[in-house]
């Protein structure tokens, strides 16, 4: 008996590992299927190419990056992302010279610090890095002795192994205080005092050790590395200084109006207004070589000239010439490396066979790489500072538009119309045929860049504008820039308020193209209003070149609700002179009886407007005001949301558990305003409006005691959510409020601001986050019937998907027998963020920015773009997906199934028909 178990066992093990090497899993791995993210650094603040390796470039960034990118292929090898704000801002990168003095003496036989940064003032934070790896080797912190402006103003530079912190006292003197770079130590008892009463803010900048400013008719410099009684150099300009020196990277000059002026001598040269320059010492054994860089826009060409220092000789080993795209803007020399080529002699001089590399720091953000005279790779940095997108529906396919044509096509009687259907049908026959062959018509660019709607509408075009007025075509599904355009005039509002992306027509009106436009100021000059009016799936601009420019400044925009003959919607703008204006002219007769409001975030004022069209002119009339200064006039509004334009209310009412409907406060004119401010007594007070901006009237306002920005808020259908800092508690807050008007419904057609509908019932309740919030944002479809989820930004990097019933404001402290038949879940203080809720799962977004939502051609599915230092997109579905089959489907058992009971159907009803024949003749 006991052999005879062992056998059993052993067999049915036997079969047990058969069974699991024929199995497969039932889900796939999504990873990466229906998301991608991109990773940015930022525009570069200063870089080098690391000699202790040919294909490491180290930069840091004006995003608080320190970052070292491959010089074969653009890509990141390693990324420190520093603190966020004025406490990260890189304000020196030194990477050292294995070769030099400096270097040899701070190393001390450890090469653990290649890489010396300085960073911040309040305190500032000198670390050390490896550069193979990125790691932080060593870090120590100098206290501010002096007042914050003073601090914020101070510089740092590196000279013979020591580190010199330099703080300006303008109009007075220059305190400068040198350090040990690795252990932090003064190497002089005491600061020095350098008087330089001449000394001005905006006048100033650090070249090399040298303090030089642009007084008057004169550069003045002083060598800070030298002896405390040092003379002041002086340059006679011969005109007068504009704006502050540009230091010349590599040497200690400066390009003072279009002129190169070097510190250390009387050598100067004539330069462009737009050229840049740089002095490398190891082109050729330690001779210094200045490289002057300028593009030539009308050809687009870029030309670096080389000159020795020594006697401004021409340098032609190295000199470039290449085309250079108009979508980058100005370029800036940032490094340069040059090797011997192999198989090519030596020589004295070094400069036989050269082969070298330029980094480069465009306008716009970009960092590019010329390699032998070509560009070797771009890397688009502008996508670091995203200011708004949106997604755009791709045009119909070839075959698509055909049948679009033919529906679309009013005129004829019936037999046109299957003459027209009958031609359709032969020339799609044809075209198969020639298709098959080889020789058929050429597909048109859209179907070639794969650029065509898809039968679910998830494959979409994301337009994405950026703070340096770069706009890019970026597909969806892919990631891929399919075009880019650069509007190098266009910049953002000020005051926190971005560029603003429009849709006048989308791509649903075949065969009329989609037509966006971006709204924007004038970088320069009046700071007028711009408009550039593109094709969002070509990038291509409008007949006329897409830009127009506008004669006022640009206070409120707004789009027209109805729209023109070739269905395109009017843009309504107001200037700050309270006039309006509707671009096009021919649309202004729709802006009658159209309301706008404006807000002064300062002194936390609201103004309501009427525009009238009469006798072909447009008239604003004022209709309301509203102050939420307070009675100390100390409150600022910090946030202003309203609802998205795009959104579809399925349902208009809540069901209870006695069955009955409590009807939702559905108000498209309700705009959430919040404002804050100090208080005598609770330090800090946040104060959240409700306001019908058509009516002026205030619907509801709730007070927060002790509470800190940053606040976030979303704002829909008849609820707000909204995060902020509890400076009491320490932790970071989320209260949710929703609004209904009761167990009746005032109308349930036309919703009128004007009618004064009675003050809604108000629902509210606060959650804790064990999290700080980046950003907020809810979930969107096409019709509304989809729950509404909450995306929700972490400081983390890691963006979480909430559900709207841990949110929901009547979560009831008990769990009484009517919540539970309605499925509310009881109230908790804590939200849960469980690992399953993280839609970017470890794909991890640096400095979150904003989240951007768009409906997709399913019901179930929400398009989501994450964007901050990186971008990330995918797609949730806050239902599931109701609407589709599932991706591990058994189509083969369902159709077994199908044809076995279809089968099984007939031979029944065979028999049984037989079955009545026997009894009928019994």
């Amino acid at each position: 008996m006991r052999y005879g178990a062992r056998d059993l066992c052993f067999r049915g093990l036997f079969l047990l590992a058969a069974l699991l090497s024929t199995c497969s899993g039932l889900y796939e791995d999504q990873i990466g299927k229906f998301d991608w993210r991109q990773q940015y650094v930022g525009k570069i603040v200063d870089g080098a190419f690391d000699t202790s390796s040919v294909d490491r470039i180290i930069v840091a960034t004006e995003s608080n990056v320190l970052a070292a990118i491959s010089a074969k292929t653009g890509d990141i090898l390693w990324r420190q992302v520093l603190e966020n704000g004025p406490r990260g801002t890189v304000k020196l990168l030194h990477v050292a010279n294995p070769s030099s003095t400096g270097a040899r003496l701070n190393r001390g036989g450890n090469a653990g610090h290649d890489i010396i940064t300085v960073s911040g003032s309040n305190p500032a934070l000198v670390r050390g890095w490896n550069s193979n790896l990125g790691t932080l080797e060593w870090e120590w912190s100098l206290l501010p002795s002096v007042a914050e402006e003073a601090a914020s103003a101070a510089v740092w530079f590196e000279h013979d192994g020591l580190l010199y912190h330099v703080v300006p006292v303008w109009g007075s003197h220059l305190e400068v205080t040198p350090y040990q770079a690795v252990s932090g130590q003064q190497a002089r008892s005491t600061t020095s005092r350098i008087a330089a009463g001449w000394i001005a803010k905006e006048r100033c900048a650090l070249a090399g050790s040298f303090f030089a400013c642009g007084i008057k008719e004169q550069l003045l410099a002083l060598d800070l590395a030298a002896d405390a009684s040092s003379t002041v150099v002086s340059k006679p300009l011969g005109s007068e200084a504009v704006g502050r020196p540009k230091a010349v990277r590599g040497e200690a000059a400066v390009i003072q109006n279009g002129r190169y002026y070097a510190l250390r001598s009387d050598q100067k040269l004539a330069f462009g207004p737009n050229d840049a320059a740089l002095v490398d010492r190891m082109v050729q054994e330690g001779e210094p070589i200045l490289l002057q860089g300028a593009v030539d826009r009308a050809s687009n060409k870029l030309t670096i000239n080389a000159h020795r220092l020594r006697d401004f000789a021409r340098f032609e080993q190295i000199e470039i010439s290449t085309d250079f795209s108009e979508t980058l803007g100005d370029p800036d020399l940032v490094a340069i490396r040059c090797k011997q080529s192999s198989g090519s002699g030596s020589s004295r001089a070094g400069t036989a066979g050269l082969v070298c590399r330029v980094l480069l720091s465009t306008e716009d953000g970009a960092i590019v790489l010329l390699q032998q005279g070509k560009i070797k790779w771009v890397r688009e940095e502008a996508l670091a500072e995203v200011e708004t997108a949106d997604f755009l529906d791709l045009t119909l396919s070839d075959a698509e538009g055909a049948i679009e044509e033919e529906l679309n096509n009013k005129n004829g009687d019936v037999f046109g119309a299957l003459q027209r259907r009958i031609t359709a049908q032969v020339l799609h026959v044809k075209n198969l045929f020639l298709h098959i062959l080889g020789v058929g018509p050429a597909p048109s660019k859209a179907q070639r860049a794969g650029l065509v709607r898809d039968d679910f509408g998830l494959h979409k075009m994301l337009v994405v504008v950026t703070s340096s007025g770069k706009v890019f075509g970026i597909d969806n599904v892919s990631g891929k820039h399919h075009w880019v355009r650069y509007l190098p005039s266009f910049t953002g509002f000020g005051n926190g308020q971005p560029m603003k992306l429009l849709v006048q027509r989308t791509s649903r009106f075949y065969p009329l193209p989609a037509q966006c436009v971006i709204l924007g100021r004038q970088k320069h000059g009046a700071r007028n209003g711009l408009l550039y009016i593109f094709n969002p799936i070509t990038g291509q601009p409008v007949v006329g070149g897409g830009l127009v420019e506008l004669p006022y400044r640009v206070q409120q925009v707004s789009l027209l609700h109805q729209t023109g003959p070739d269905f395109l919607k009017g843009l309504l703008l107001l200037d700050y002179d309270n006039n309006a204006h509707v671009v096009p002219e021919s649309l202004a007769v729709h802006a009658d009886n159209y309301y706008l409001f404006t807000t002064d975030q300062r002194g936390a004022q609201l103004r309501g407007f009427l525009v009238q069209y009469r006798a072909g002119r447009l008239e604003t009339v004022p209709t309301w005001q509203i102050d939420l200064s307070g009675a100390g006039k100390s409150q600022q509004i910090i946030a202003c949301e309203g609802k998205s334009p795009i959104e579809h209310v399925h349902s208009q009412g809540r069901v209870m558990a006695d069955r009955s409907v409590l009807y939702k406060y559905i108000n498209p004119n309700l705009v959430a305003v919040a404002t804050h401010g100090p208080d005598n007594i609770h330090k800090y007070i946040l104060n959240v409006h409700l306001v019908d901006v058509v009516s002026g009237s205030i619907v509801f306002s709730m007070s927060h005691k002790r509470i800190r920005p940053p606040l976030h808020m979303v704002h829909s259908e008849n609820w707000l959510v909204y995060s902020y800092y509890n400076d009491k508690a320490r932790r970071t807050e989320m209260t949710s409020i929703e609004l209904y008007e009761g167990k009746t419904q005032t109308n349930s057609t036309v919703w009128s601001s004007l009618d004064a509908p009675p003050l809604p019932m108000v629902e509210r309740q606060s959650y804790i986050l064990p999290m700080a919030v980046a950003a907020l944002k809810e979930t969107i479809t096409e019709k509304g019937i989809t729950s509404k989820h909450i995306l929700i930004g972490l400081t983390t990097g890691a963006v979480a998907e909430m559900t709207w019933a841990l949110l929901d404001p009547r979560r009831p402290v008990t769990s009484p027998e009517k919540a539970r038949e309605e499925g509310i879940v009881p109230y908790m203080p804590e939200l849960p963020l469980p690992h399953e809720i993280l839609i970017n799962y470890n794909q991890t977004v640096t400095h979150i920015r904003g989240i951007h939502t768009a409906p997709s051609g399913l019901e179930s599915t929400c398009l989501v773009l994450v964007h901050g230092l990186d971008l990330f997109v995918t797609r949730v579905s806050p239902s599931k997906t109701f609407d589709l089959l599932k991706e591990d489907f058994d189509y083969f058992l369902i159709t077994v199934v199908l044809v076995v009971l279809t089968t099984t159907s007939f031979v029944v009803k065979q028999l049984a028909s037989k079955k009545l024949v026997k009894q009928a003749w019994k």
